[in-house]
């Protein structure tokens, strides 16, 4: 493993977005429930965003696995694969999520199975969501935080609202992908559109 500044550099990226399509779109699409198209690109408020996807998910009646269905047929962004498996030929790697394990598995295995770190979720008798569990509140930016005070050099890339923070406590924070807005609120992180970009910034 290669060494810089005397530490061992560990990738910290973000999943929807960066590595796989975003989930919430993807069932939006399926269902047609338009509200659901609503990502942490939107609302950067998580609990506002999703105490109103449980709601519309009830309203609409449509189960965990209704959406556990869509997300089997989910496929890697393009590229993804291959960026990932390079990465972590010359890289530790950790996947930091706010999607929930009950979702992700399928893409994990897609994806090589990559280390997760990511929520729970609960559903009630009839199998609709009922509540989300965080592993612990601004579970990202607390990850990169403890990995640097275990002597990492630690690099992360996303490109939402909800990852600000995790770039914010990096030694490196790069924005994949990000919406124009994004850009324009926080100038002071490299921008990168394509996987052989990210993939420079990260080694």
């Amino acid at each position: 493993m290669q060494k810089m500044s005397g530490q061992i550099s560990i990738c910290c990226l973000d999943l929807e977005g960066v590595l796989v399509p975003e989930i919430w779109i993807s069932v939006a699409e399926k269902t047609r429930i338009k509200e659901l198209r609503l990502t942490t690109r939107d609302v950067p408020d998580y609990h506002v965003l999703m105490r109103r996807r449980i709601s519309v998910l009830r309203e609409h009646r449509i189960k965990l696995a209704v959406i556990q269905k869509v997300i089997t047929g989910m496929k890697p962004l393009p590229g993804a694969s291959a960026f990932l498996n390079k990465l972590r030929s010359l890289r530790q790697v950790i996947v930091l999520s706010d999607t929930y394990y009950e979702f992700a598995m399928p893409l994990m295995k897609k994806l090589g199975w990559p280390s997760l770190f990511c929520n729970r979720l609960e559903t009630d008798r009839e199998g609709y969501l009922a509540r989300y569990h965080l592993r612990q509140e601004n579970g990202k930016e607390k990850a990169v935080k403890a990995l640097k005070r275990i002597g990492f050099r630690v690099q992360a890339a996303g490109d939402s609202y909800n990852d600000i923070e995790m770039l914010k406590a990096a030694d490196e924070g790069i924005l994949f992908r990000p919406p124009v807005r994004i850009v324009s609120e926080f100038p002071q992180f490299s921008v990168t559109r394509t996987y052989k970009e990210l993939l420079k910034k990260l080694v």
